[in-house]
């Protein structure tokens, strides 16, 4: 399939030349990966690795997955087979209702800081791992990848079948991905219809219709969950699309806003564009998040927004990452601010400190899709 198509070099296309390109990727690659002060990926022993949330200092399956995208986006196998075998060691559950997922939640130990999953972990491991046996080819054990990546996407839609403990991480009604397992709502930025349009020919037969209904169904739900206005979306939402206000059992915060969560939102919604062109709707959210933070891009400070733009707080936890995020946005995006989006993220330097692990993640996949090099494999 890569041999097929082409991607969008968004920043050549603006006039910068490919060795500047690439000299600004190899500086990325290296201060995410390896620069002692600044980078979010720490080897383990001989053969393992493990991905940092420098704010919460631990490991996540959000970072671990990441992490193994960007490795096989960039042909760091060793470095994947790293992450992946961390991952499989520490966080994946052997037993119990949660056999088959992953831990969401690590110390840098490896002990386990909660036996529940997080989806968009389980999503973006079964991605790489597909893309990983498509470039490298499989191994053997926990390196044959696409056995792997197929486990994961049965445990998926399988748990709580047949006898088996659990529950899935879609709902087989509405073919939403849940916020967790079990969940009678989502997560607007766990929706990635350009994976499940892949997984619709890799993963095991007899689930690969569900996947397709399911690249369908995250583009309408995605036009219906980003505000006719702004172009934003809450953290979590209900099925219908509305912010999603109802308390949780687990924490008093708000997630009926734009904040995190919500960020990734329209960076998927420009890949998905990239890659299959298609639209349900959902494009038209990447015009209005541009045109609506324009003028607080300008003066370089955003806030965290209500869906319908007020504002609700003046400091947002991630800027960086709303910056890659809208500029990402860019693919699927045709309005007068594009290009001035685009140009605004080239000039912005990776975040430092503490909170840099989210920030960079988006920042690092934003880079890669601009310059054309977010690629399926």
């Amino acid at each position: 399939m890569e041999k097929t198509r082409s991607y969008r070099n968004v920043f050549g296309q603006m006039g910068i030349p490919q060795e500047q390109i690439e000299r600004r990727l190899e500086e990325i690659k290296n201060t995410f990966f390896f620069e002692e002060e600044e980078r979010v990926y720490y080897p383990v022993g001989e053969d393992m690795a493990y991905i940092m949330d420098t704010g919460n200092n631990d490991a996540r399956t959000e970072g671990m997955s990441y992490g193994m995208m960007l490795c096989v986006q960039l042909d760091m196998k060793d470095e994947f087979d790293r992450l992946w075998k961390w991952a499989k060691t520490y966080m994946w559950m052997e037993e119990g209702e949660n056999e088959g997922y992953f831990a969401w939640s690590c110390s840098t130990d490896g002990k386990k800081n909660a036996y529940g999953p997080a989806p968009d972990g389980e999503e973006y491991f079964a991605m790489a791992l597909f893309f990983a046996s498509h470039r490298w080819g499989d191994g053997e054990g926990i390196f044959a990848y696409d056995r792997e990546a197929r486990d994961i996407l049965k445990a998926c839609l399988h748990k709580g079948k047949g006898g088996r403990a659990g529950c899935p991480m879609w709902n087989p009604e509405n073919y939403q991905i849940l916020f967790v397992p079990g969940a009678d709502f989502t997560d607007p930025s766990y929706h990635l219809p350009h994976f499940y349009e892949l997984f619709a020919l890799w993963a095991d037969e007899e689930d690969r219709n569900f996947w397709k209904r399911a690249a369908a169904a995250s583009r309408e739900y995605l036009a219906k969950a980003c505000h006719s206005v702004t172009g934003f979306s809450a953290e979590y939402a209900e099925f219908d699309g509305t912010p999603m206000s109802r308390a949780l059992p687990w924490t008093k915060d708000r997630h009926d806003w734009f904040y995190s969560d919500s960020y990734r939102t329209a960076a998927n919604i420009g890949l998905d564009y990239a890659w299959f062109g298609e639209d349900k709707g959902q494009r038209g959210a990447a015009d209005r998040i541009q045109q609506f933070l324009a003028e607080d891009g300008r003066r370089g400070t955003y806030h965290v927004y209500e869906v319908d733009g007020r504002v609700a707080a003046d400091v947002p936890l991630h800027p960086t990452a709303i910056t890659a995020t809208v500029a990402q946005a860019s693919l699927a995006a045709d309005n007068d601010c594009t290009e001035e989006w685009v140009e605004r993220f080239w000039e912005l330097p990776m975040r430092k400190g503490d909170r840099r692990y989210y920030d960079n993640c988006l920042y690092f996949f934003a880079f890669l899709a601009l310059s054309g090099k977010y690629r399926i494999w």
